[in-house]
């Protein structure tokens, strides 16, 4: 490892950031994990600097709020999406109502597999 500046290593951070935000946006969530460690690094190092500007963090700080805010919004929209293939699932098991006395009725919604074979 190279002796490097903390602006070097908060341009880094910066550019790597600018990365990040691109994955979320254009739903590519697998570059994400490529991303982190690079991340993780980066910033250890810059824990590891005796003195860093609070101006110059500033700017980045305010990206790594925006970056989490839209990696929590893609966590909700994947959980809405299993909530509803779990839900179409169910539905394809077969149908639960009720009847006039309260009691529950399941339908079966599931089709023959079999092949009818006509003459």
């Amino acid at each position: 490892m190279k002796n490097e500046t903390p602006t070097e290593l908060i341009g880094a951070l910066d550019e790597l950031l600018d990365l990040e935000r691109m994955a979320l946006i254009d739903g590519e969530l697998e570059r994400l994990g490529t991303l982190l460690p690079q991340k993780e690094r980066l910033i250890d190092r810059i824990n590891m600097l005796d003195s860093v500007e609070r101006e110059v963090l500033a700017g980045v700080q305010s990206k790594v709020t925006r970056n989490q805010s839209l990696l929590n919004s893609a966590m909700e929209g994947i959980h809405a999406v299993a909530n509803r293939m779990a839900e179409l699932r169910r539905v394809r098991r077969g149908l639960e109502t009720y009847d006039e006395s309260g009691r529950k009725m399941k339908h079966n919604t599931q089709m023959s597999k079999k092949l009818e074979k006509r003459a």
